[in-house]
This record gives structure tokens, C-alpha cells and sequence, in this order.
């Protein structure tokens, strides 16, 4: 008989309890809609301890209160990441609620919460980098890729800012991921000038793109072919490996990558500049033969073996790459501004000889060769950087590199001629 009342006397106790959980949530409800956000807090912490042993309907309604209470605190800008991030665990808790129920209330409001979450913390992550906060960004691109796991880019982007952190583990870690979901970015951008901004939108279709431009709101439609991202990928995980000692774990990355991607040359020109990072100068030289046997006339990979030539200081094969690279394209921009910009990389030595000399008989007449042979510099960059300022009117550094040269060798007539022009 006595067991009965216990019984009973639980069972009211559990009422009492949920009604008492009801009432704080409606509390809690009725604080933020009046902009009393704080006290929503409080009064959703005091219900919290006992939401687990909830109806799901009532569960739901928790987390959906609690993340609009956190992400009000974010718009507020109240400890923005930390109530963002808040926001997001509590309507991911509301959506697994609701799908295990099969009774979705509100899950449609919070997907699209998690979605302006996800674009609050892009942005974010945007203004850090620009500050130079680049582990803030990288935190920011690594949480906005863990709200919605499609949108792979995410994830990419925040490997390469924690590189910029110089906080390689963590990199190491995310290109890792990268890796073993085979990403490479490869893909299709389509753009179009708003009217209203004057400023290029992005669009993730060539549907959407085209649709907005008919109904006028936007103009001058752009597609843009984006490469594949892999080769980079696989460089920096190499390059962090090879930083952290790790010799034959970068090589087996590098060679693990391209039995994945045969049909990726850009993973054998990365395994060959692998090589002349650990000065493997026989492997490299003959990797280098493969690349271009493959791809005699690709201006790109030719140019890319150009850069690293130049960065190893091998002037001579950076030079007869640049220039192969013009041969096989005119218009290719870079492969001129290189050319001229490694051949005036030589004046800074000739500027610190010149600089320590006397002025006896002997040290003037070196003055004058050293001069003369600054001069003769000059005069060989000249025919790259007015290509340069042919093919690139609006680039001002190499029209003011063009200027300085002039300026330098006398030149008043060509010197003038090219400032009315800027």
C-alpha cells in the first residue's frame, strides 16, 4: 500500500518539476522578446539541469530559445564569438531532437540561423586576416566549415590561415582532412557587377548569375575556371613535414598524392620542388624532365619552374623558363615583370659596392665600371617592363619600375612620355 503512494508522490513530483521547466522557458522566451537577453540566460541555465529528462517537443523548444538567446547576444556584440558558437550547439541540439522525434517545429528557423552563423564567422574570419589576426581567422574558418561540412572550401581556407598562424600542427591537421576527402577545388565561379554597390557579386551558379542579370539588378557577367587545389595542398603539407624534420613523411605524401591524382601535373611539379627544398639535386633535375616531357607547351607549369628556378637562385634556367613561357604565350604578363625583376634584382649589390667606395684613382675608375654595369641592368629590364606596361596599362607598380628606370638612365623624353600616361 505504502509503495502506491510513493508511486504517486514521484509522479507529482515529476509534474511539479515540469511545469516548473515550462514556466522558465516561457520565462525565458517572454526576457528576450522584451530584450532582456541576460536574464533569458539565466533563467534557461536554472531549467537546463533537468531538460534531458524532457518531452522532446519541450527539448526542442529549450534549444531553440537558447540559441536565440545567444546568437541576440552576438548581434548585440556580447562576447560575440563565444555566444555565436553557443548559438550554433544549441540549434544543432534542437535539430537532432527534432529528427529523432520525426516532429520538425524548428528545425527549418534554426537551419537558417546556423547558416547566417556560418557567414557571421566567414566575415569575421575576413576582417582578422585582413588585422593580421590570423589564428582568430583560422578558428573562425575552421568552426564556419564545422557548421556545414559540404562547403569544403571552408576548411581549406582554414588550413591556410593557420599556415599564416604559423601554427603548422593545426594545418598539418586540416590539409590532413583534406586529403583523405580527395578535395581539390576544382570548379567554376560565376560573377556579375551589382548596379546598386558597383561592386562584383559571387553567385554559386551560372542559374542564379544569369537570373539576377536579367531582371537587371546586375551586369557584366563574368566565369572564372578554378584550378585545382591539390597540388598546394600537398606542397604545404610537405613543406610542413620537411620544417618539422619529417624527410620521408613528406615524400610519401607527395608520392601517395599522385598515384591518388595521375591526372594532376601540378603534384610532380610540387614533388620535384620537394626535392630542391632537401637539395636532392639529381631527383629534382630529373623530375623536372618528366614535367616538361609531359607538358612541353603549358605556360603555367613552365612559369611555375621559372619561380622556383629563381628561388633556388638557378638564374640561368629561371631566365630560359621565363622566356620560354613568353614564347609559347606573348601576353603572359608575369613571365615579363619576372624577367625584369630578377634582372634588377642584381642592382643591390652593385648599389652596396658602390656605396663603401673612396674616391682615390682606383676606386673611381670601379665607381664608373660599377655604374656602367648598373646601367647596362637597367637597359636589359627595359624591353620586359615596357611589354609589361603594353599588355597592363593600369599596373602601377610596373609602371613606376618602368619610370624609375628611366628616370635613372636619363632617359627625360620616354620617362615623360610614360607619366602622362599614368
Amino acid at each position: 500500500m505504502n509503495s502506491k503512494y510513493v508511486i504517486l508522490a514521484s509522479t507529482l513530483l515529476i509534474s511539479v518539476t515540469t511545469f516548473a521547466q515550462k514556466d522558465q522557458i516561457k520565462a525565458a522566451e517572454k526576457a528576450l522578446k522584451s530584450g532582456k537577453s541576460q536574464e533569458a540566460v539565466t533563467l534557461l541555465a536554472e531549467a537546463e539541469s533537468l531538460i534531458s529528462n524532457a518531452p522532446d517537443a519541450e527539448k526542442a523548444q529549450f534549444y531553440f530559445v537558447k540559441g536565440n538567446t545567444f546568437l541576440d547576444l552576438a548581434n548585440k556584440s556580447v562576447d560575440t564569438d563565444k555566444n555565436l558558437s553557443q548559438a550554433a550547439t544549441a540549434y544543432q541540439d534542437l535539430i537532432a531532437v527534432e529528427k529523432a522525434s520525426g516532429k520538425l517545429k524548428f528545425t527549418t528557423q534554426a537551419a537558417a540561423s546556423i547558416t547566417d552563423i556560418k557567414y557571421k564567422f566567414i566575415n569575421s574570419a575576413i576582417a582578422d586576416s585582413k588585422a593580421e589576426k590570423h589564428a582568430d581567422g583560422a578558428r573562425k574558418l575552421y568552426d564556419a566549415y564545422k557548421l556545414d561540412k559540404k562547403d569544403t572550401i571552408n576548411l581549406y581556407y582554414a588550413a591556410s590561415t593557420y599556415v599564416n598562424a604559423k601554427d603548422y600542427d593545426k594545418a598539418l591537421e586540416l590539409y590532413s582532412n583534406l586529403k583523405t576527402l580527395n578535395y581539390s577545388g576544382k570548379g567554376t565561379s560565376y560573377y556579375a557587377v551589382n548596379k546598386l554597390t558597383s561592386q562584383e557579386d559571387y553567385f554559386t551558379s551560372l542559374q542564379e548569375r544569369d537570373k539576377m542579370v536579367k531582371m537587371g539588378t546586375h551586369e557584366k557577367p563574368r566565369t572564372e575556371v578554378v584550378p585545382s587545389k591539390r597540388g598546394e595542398i600537398y606542397k604545404n603539407m610537405a613543406l610542413i613535414l620537411v620544417e618539422k624534420g619529417k624527410i620521408d613523411e613528406a615524400k610519401k605524401a607527395i608520392a601517395d598524392a599522385r598515384v591518388a591524382n595521375p591526372e594532376d601535373g601540378s603534384l610532380l611539379l610540387t614533388e620535384a620542388n620537394l626535392y630542391l627544398e632537401t637539395k636532392d639535386f639529381d631527383t629534382y633535375k630529373k623530375l623536372i624532365a618528366e614535367v616538361l616531357e609531359k607538358n612541353p607547351n603549358d605556360a603555367d607549369l613552365i612559369f611555375n619552374l621559372g619561380v622556383i628556378s629563381a628561388n633556388a637562385k638557378n638564374f640561368v634556367d629561371a631566365e630560359k623558363y621565363y622566356k620560354r613561357v613568353i614564347e609559347i604565350n606573348p601576353k603572359y604578363l608575369n613571365g615579363y615583370i619576372n624577367l625584369a625583376a630578377m634582372k634588377l634584382d642584381n642592382e643591390k649589390e652593385i648599389i652596396d659596392e658602390m656605396n663603401k667606395l673612396g674616391t682615390t684613382p682606383k676606386e673611381q675608375k670601379r665607381y664608373d665600371e660599377l655604374k656602367k654595369k648598373r646601367e647596362d641592368i637597367f637597359r636589359s629590364a627595359i624591353p620586359f617592363l615596357e611589354k609589361g606596361v603594353e599588355l597592363d596599362p593600369k599596373n602601377t607598380d610596373v609602371s613606376k619600375t618602368l619610370l624609375g628606370v628611366y628616370n635613372a638612365l636619363e632617359m627625360t623624353a620616354e620617362a615623360k612620355a610614360l607619366k602622362a600616361k599614368m
